[in-house]
């Protein structure tokens, strides 16, 4: 707004919402974590996506939990409940209280089965705790000692957790911009090319170099500090509904140089 007059305004909603909102015109630009899904038909809507920046699922706990790091091994047997207990990992003698997003195609839902469990049709164990959105999600791990959940490391840094270690690994911008932080993942906008000028142009300025600065200094991994993780990323489905899928791969072919 500062730089041209236009005005952008957010609301949340989750990835689906934002596409889909972005495909009916509800919104402009719509934000997502995940890439369409053929499963929804979203794959045949009529937008395009744009991969802005870098980020990762991040395993949360409460702040005065003396756990540091798990494996992901054992990150998977706590989604599915097979370890239940805060003892089987060196905490304390405690149930542990698994909170995780309600279904299958949310943003964070849809990653975490795909990305740590392998199974996008995997489901969580019986009692873990479904909440509808990531916000009320950070906020129980914040307030109760026994939580664990998965959320995007965009919001989980900014939020009075602690973020667990996945090998030792404990989840940076540097560790997700390397790629030694093993859950990564892009962050795209949905949008329809050619219906809205402002729309395009804000598109636009978030790839150059300065709506990427932006980004960095919001503590979020940009395409050039994430440059190669492009060449390791296994989730993007359709690549031709990505419009700067092939910059992204010869940027990661020049970082390889």
């Amino acid at each position: 707004e500062k730089q041209n007059g236009v005005a952008i305004r957010l609301s949340g909603g989750g990835a689906t919402l934002g596409i889909e909102s972005a495909a009916s015109g509800g919104a402009d630009l719509g934000g997502t974590c995940r890439a369409c899904l053929p499963s929804l038909n979203e794959d045949k809507l009529p937008i395009k996506l744009a991969v802005v920046a870098w980020d990762a699922l991040t395993v949360i706990i409460h702040k005065d939990n003396q756990v540091a790091s798990i494996s992901r091994e054992q990150l998977r047997a706590i989604l599915t409940q097979e370890i239940t207990n805060w003892k089987e990992l060196g905490g304390d003698d405690e149930r542990i209280i698994v909170v995780v997003r309600r279904g299958k195609t949310s943003g964070v839902g849809h990653s975490v089965r795909q990305i740590i469990l392998d199974d996008v049709d995997a489901d969580f164990g019986r009692s873990a705790l479904r909440l509808n959105s990531s916000g009320p999600l950070e906020v129980f791990v914040e307030r109760q000692p026994r939580a664990i959940a998965v959320t995007g490391y965009s919001s989980a840094h900014k939020r009075s957790v602690k973020l667990l270690g996945i090998d030792r690994h404990i989840p940076s911008t540097k560790t997700i911009a390397s790629g030694e932080y093993p859950y990564y993942r892009p962050l795209y906008i949905a949008y329809r090319p050619g219906k809205n000028q402002a729309a395009d142009n804000f598109v636009q300025w978030l790839l150059s170099d300065a709506g990427q600065k932006v980004i960095e200094e919001q503590q979020t991994v940009s395409l050039r500090q994430g440059a190669k993780l492009a060449k390791t990323y296994d989730h993007f489905g359709a690549t031709n509904q990505i419009i700067n899928y092939a910059a992204l791969m010869q940027l990661a072919e020049q970082v390889e140089e």
